[in-house]
C-alpha cells in the first residue's frame, strides 16, 4: 500500500512539472507574440508617417488601359477601370530598406504595406521591414519574380497574423461580406516606376501546394493555369482571361496546412 501511494505521488509530481513547463512555454509564446505585434505596429506607424501616398483622381496621358475585353461593353472591367490608382513616393522607403520594390493595397482588407524582395523566400518570413528578427515577418515578393511586375504571375506572401497585420486580413476575401461589396475587388500597387490597378478574379482556400505559385509558362500552359485557378474560386467574378494577361497572386497560411489565395489581373497602369 505504501509503495502504491509513493507511485501515485510521483505521478502527480511529474504531471505537475509537465503542466508547469507547458504553462511557462505558452506564456513565453504569448509574451513573444505580443512583443512582435507591438514592434510591427510601431514600424507600420513609422512607415505611414514618413511615406507620401496619394490617390490619382485626374489621370494623364501616361495612363494605359491593359488588355480590355473585346466586344463586351458590360464587363466589370469597365467599372474597375474608373477606380483611382495609388501613387507612392519611394525615396524614404528605399532609404530605410533598399529591398523595397512596391507598395501593396488590397480592397476591403488591412493590407496597405511596402513590399520587399531579396534573394530567397525565407529571410522575410522572420525579419521585419527594418530587418530585425521577428516571427511577424514582412510582406515580400517571390525571389523568382522581376520587381517591375512583368512576369505572367507575380507572387506576394505575408504571414496571417491573428491581430490582422501583414496578411492577417486576407481571409476577408473568402467571405460573403467582402465579396458582396463590389468596390473591394481591386488591388492597387505602386512601384518607383509605375502605378498598377488589378481586378480580382479568384479567391479561395486550398491545401498547401506549389501549383498556383508557378511564375513562368508557355502560352498553352498559361491558359490552362488561368482556367484552373479561376475555377477554384469560392465566388464567381465577371472577369475574362487570356494569354496576354499579367496577374498577381497573394498567398498566406491559414490553418491545418491550408493557404488563402487571391488572384487578380492587371487592367490599368501609369508610367511615372
Amino acid at each position: 500500500m505504501v509503495n502504491k501511494k509513493k507511485y501515485i505521488i510521483i505521478i502527480m509530481y511529474v504531471l505537475f512539472i509537465l503542466s508547469l513547463i507547458l504553462l511557462i512555454t505558452l506564456l513565453t509564446i504569448l509574451i513573444n507574440w505580443n512583443k512582435d505585434n507591438k514592434k510591427t505596429d510601431k514600424q507600420v506607424d513609422e512607415i505611414n508617417d514618413m511615406v507620401k501616398i496619394r490617390e490619382i483622381e485626374k489621370e494623364d496621358d501616361n495612363v494605359e488601359n491593359v488588355n480590355p475585353p473585346v466586344n463586351n461593353v458590360t464587363s466589370d472591367y469597365w467599372y474597375y477601370i474608373g477606380m483611382n490608382l495609388l501613387d507612392v513616393d519611394f525615396n524614404n522607403l528605399i532609404e530605410k530598406n533598399s529591398d523595397t520594390v512596391a507598395w501593396l493595397n488590397v480592397g476591403g482588407t488591412n493590407i496597405n504595406y511596402p513590399v520587399v524582395q531579396t534573394s530567397d523566400n525565407d529571410y522575410y518570413l522572420k525579419h521585419s521591414f527594418k530587418k530585425e528578427y521577428t516571427d511577424a515577418g514582412w510582406v515580400f515578393m517571390d525571389y523568382r519574380n522581376n520587381k517591375d511586375f512583368n512576369n505572367k504571375n507575380t507572387i506576394i506572401y505575408g504571414h496571417s497574423r491573428l491581430n490582422k497585420t501583414m496578411f492577417g486580413s486576407l481571409k476577408n476575401v473568402i467571405t460573403n461580406n467582402w465579396f458582396n461589396k463590389k468596390e473591394n475587388h481591386i488591388v492597387r500597387i505602386s512601384t518607383p516606376s509605375y502605378n498598377y490597378l488589378y481586378q480580382v478574379f479568384s479567391t479561395y482556400k486550398i491545401e498547401t501546394e506549389n501549383y498556383y505559385l508557378t511564375t513562368e509558362f508557355t502560352n498553352e500552359e498559361y491558359m490552362s493555369f488561368l482556367e484552373n485557378i479561376k475555377r477554384r474560386s469560392v465566388f464567381k467574378y465577371d472577369v475574362a482571361l487570356n494569354e496576354n494577361d499579367k496577374i498577381i497572386t497573394l498567398s498566406t497560411c491559414s490553418s491545418n496546412n491550408t493557404k488563402i489565395v487571391l488572384h487578380a489581373k492587371l487592367i490599368k497602369l501609369q508610367k511615372k
